[in-house]
């Protein structure tokens, strides 16, 4: 009898529900109509009576693990369990089942299993794949539900098609997968035996002999030694023989089968063919004996105890091997430095190998000298040397020696790459300048001044000789630019002739042109540059060498260079003149030892008191505002909107490194150093950034600034005068001023210099 429906006697059972719609069952995409099918619920979420909803693959709680789909995070893995069925054999007395033994595979994946069993010989039955990969559905009157990751334990039955799966047990990684679901692991249950598997177990224990045969496993050295190849290097005398001489070979013993084989070295120009083999990969016996019937070398004896084949007898294996011939063959044992071995009468004597074959002896035997055996040569040969004929003065040398060197004459090749890399190249002309002067009995070729230009692309040299009014001598070039020969040369020499290098010329050389003597008095700020960067090849230019070559005159009057400085240096800068240095290297090392003038300027660059440099304000806002024009950057506003919007007090000012974010956050494309420089013209002294004024000063449409005309300063010690015209890589006129190194130097910072000399004792002052 029902209720009335009275207050107090009606439940509400819609408590705890958020939705009440009702599911459609129509939609339209794409202007296509679609109609889903039974499985949208009622109103609420609710089923509708006798609808039946099921998950499609395995449910796990949510909120738990990894958010990646199942067939991303379970890819590549797969659950192994060990199970076994029971199969009925009929018509059979001795036995009514068998046990089949298979692993049972669960991909989570996809939720598909796949029975494999392992295959067992002479069987007679089927075996493999059981039931292929796919997704099992569960017997009725579960039809509709498809087994899930839930539904795998150890312990557990698992029917398919009609055959009951019992798993016994499982591998590591399947039980901490699910230990980690929360699922506790049942027992590991034997295998029971069959009644065939016992008896079949029983008889192939009774076939073991009581005298097992030998073991020849072949295939698993070839597996483990497959392309393992001992390399030796053997020496053969043959000079006992009629026109026989020494020869090298080489012997390679594969280890995948024992084998040998030997190929012969042929010099160059020894007259001998190159056949591809000296002896084929066989088996090398310890002595050469006669060639055996067939049939007689075999691996294994075979004895006919019973009987005619034919009718029905049997062969068996001579384990005690009785009439075997004994194989005598060369194994790795005898294949060591400084053994002799013999090839088919020939004495081979090993003196050396291959690092494998080294670290095989190493690893196998424990060997561990290999020094190389030197084979006793006997020189056969006599050793021809080639004269060349004498230069006889037309072309170059290189073009004379290659004529005699073939039928057809063919043009000497340059050093081509390094013409590619040592030619001009934008800004560096990889052309070394100096200044020189003439040496000569004349007084009138005394005060000329000489410009020598040596060009690293081919080491070939250039003299120009500037203009100068009043002098007499017209100038221009002196010498055009070639090779110029070394005095100590013959005029018609039978081998090449020793020309002048780049490392050859530095600042106090003396050089001899064409019978001409130059003093080298001075080099260019470049050519000093680039040679004491490339100091391993101008040994003048390395500073290491140099103070090398001063401390043993150093060693024990540090304190007599202390009181020098403070004479020197009265107002204790820490610096005194470079002339000043030049008298105390001189009185260090005295007029035997004293260093080059190259050597003396290098210490002096090295040691010089460099100043900063100061940018003005103009030229560097000028340099910004064209960068950002080139840019096309005009986003002002927008970092002027994020500046105030961070400066919430409206002063005006904001922190550096604030300011520097802003910019990188709107890609402005300055440098971090000049964006550093232009930050210092806008702070305060807080040390924070008026803003304003900073991108004031970076907007080129509003505040345009001069373009900022920087002028070339050459630091050399030559002002060249461009007003005629250049005849080659050289320039007509030079102009009269000159300004040696010496006093682009300026000062020289002491401290330092005294501290790499004594030790890094500290000259107090």
């Amino acid at each position: 009898m029902a209720l009335p429906f009275l207050p107090g006697n009606t439940f509400n059972r819609n408590l705890g529900k958020d939705k009440f719609h009702k599911s459609h069952y129509f939609e339209k995409r794409d202007d296509v109509g679609y109609q889903y099918g039974n499985f949208r619920p009622g109103i609420g979420g609710e089923k509708l009576p006798g609808q039946r909803i099921d998950a499609p693959t395995s449910v796990y709680p949510p909120g738990v693990g990894m958010q990646l789909p199942t067939w991303l995070a379970f890819d590549h893995q797969a659950l192994s369990f060990d199970a076994y069925f029971q199969e009925t054999v009929n018509e059979r007395r001795e036995e009514q089942y068998r046990v089949r033994r298979c692993k049972v595979l669960f991909y989570p994946e996809d939720d598909t299993i796949q029975v494999v069993e392992p295959r067992i010989a002479n069987t007679g039955i089927p075996q493999g794949t059981i039931i292929r990969r796919h997704r099992i559905s569960k017997p009725e009157p579960e039809g509709h539900l498809y087994y899930t990751v839930d539904d795998f334990n150890v312990g557990k039955n698992f029917t398919a098609y009609g055959k009951t799966f019992r798993l016994v047990a499982c591998d590591q990684f399947t039980a901490n997968f699910l230990r980690k679901l929360g699922v506790r692991l049942g027992e590991p249950e034997p295998i029971p035996d069959d009644p065939y598997s016992v008896h079949r177990k029983a008889f192939v224990e009774s076939m073991q002999p009581l005298r097992p045969y030998e073991r020849m496993d072949k295939l698993r050295q070839f597996l483990d030694h497959d392309r393992h190849v001992l390399r030796f290097y053997c020496f053969w005398d043959d000079t006992d023989s009629m026109y026989g001489d020494p020869r090298e070979m080489i012997l390679q013993y594969y280890l995948a089968d024992d084998t040998i084989d030997v190929h012969e070295v042929n010099p160059a120009n020894s007259g001998r063919d190159g056949v591809p083999c000296f002896l084929r990969r066989q088996k090398l016996p310890r002595s050469a004996t006669a060639l055996p019937l067939p049939g007689t070398v075999t691996d294994r004896t075979l004895l006919n105890v019973f009987g005619h084949p034919q009718r029905g007898g049997r062969y068996i294996l001579d384990s005690l091997k009785l009439g075997a011939v004994p194989d005598d063959f060369y194994t790795d044992r005898d294949l060591t430095l400084g053994a002799s071995i013999n090839v088919y009468g020939r004495k081979f004597l090993i003196c050396d190998c291959d690092e494998f074959t080294k670290e095989y002896y190493r690893t196998k035997y424990g060997l561990e000298d290999f020094t190389p055996v030197k084979p006793p040569r006997v020189s056969t040969q006599m050793q021809i040397k080639r004269e060349t004929p004498p230069y006889n003065g037309w072309g170059s040398e290189e073009d004379s020696l290659a004529n005699c060197k073939g039928l057809i004459p063919v043009a000497p090749k340059g050093d081509f790459p390094k013409f590619v890399a040592m030619d001009k190249q934008g800004l560096e002309s990889h052309i070394l300048r100096f200044t020189a002067r003439l040496l000569s009995k004349d007084p009138l070729d005394r005060d000329r001044l000489f410009m020598i230009s040596c060009y690293l692309s081919d080491d070939t040299f250039s003299v120009y000789e500037p203009p100068k009014r009043n002098s007499g001598f017209k100038g221009g070039l002196f010498l055009e630019r070639g090779r110029v020969k070394k005095p100590c040369n013959d005029r018609f020499p039978v081998e090449l002739s020793d020309y002048y290098k780049p490392a050859d010329i530095y600042i106090g050389a003396l050089l001899e042109f064409n019978h001409f003597q130059f003093e080298i008095t001075d080099a260019d700020e470049y050519t000093l540059k680039y040679m004491e960067e490339h100091a391993t090849e101008f040994s003048k230019a390395d500073i290491n060498p140099i103070l090398d070559k001063l401390k043993p005159f150093v060693k024990g009057r540090c304190e007599e260079l202390q009181q020098y400085a403070v004479n020197q240096d009265p107002e204790h800068t820490g610096t005194f003149g470079f002339r000043q240095l030049q008298c105390l290297i001189d009185q260090l090392t005295g007029p035997e030892h004293a260093l080059v003038p190259h050597e003396m300027l290098t210490l002096g660059r090295h040691y010089a008191e460099r100043p900063p440099k100061a940018i003005r304000h103009e030229i560097l806002i000028g340099l910004a505002q064209q960068t950002l024009r080139k840019a096309a950057f005009e986003d002002y506003a927008r970092m002027l909107q994020s500046c105030r919007q961070i400066d919430g007090d409206r002063t005006g000012e904001i922190d550096r490194d604030v300011l520097r974010r802003i910019c990188l956050t709107h890609h402005v494309p300055i440098p971090n150093d000049m964006l550093n420089a232009i930050m210092e013209y806008s702070a305060t002294q807080g040390g924070k950034i008026r803003y304003e004024l900073f991108l004031s000063q970076l907007n080129w449409r509003c505040q345009t600034s001069s373009t900022p005309v920087v002028p070339c300063e050459y630091t050399g010690n030559l002002k060249i005068d461009w007003e005629s015209t250049c005849k080659g890589d050289q320039p007509v006129s030079l102009g009269r001023e000159f300004r040696p190194q010496a006093e682009i130097i300026g000062r020289v910072c002491y401290k330092p210099l005294f501290d790499d000399l004594c030790g890094t004792v500290s000259v107090c002052v």
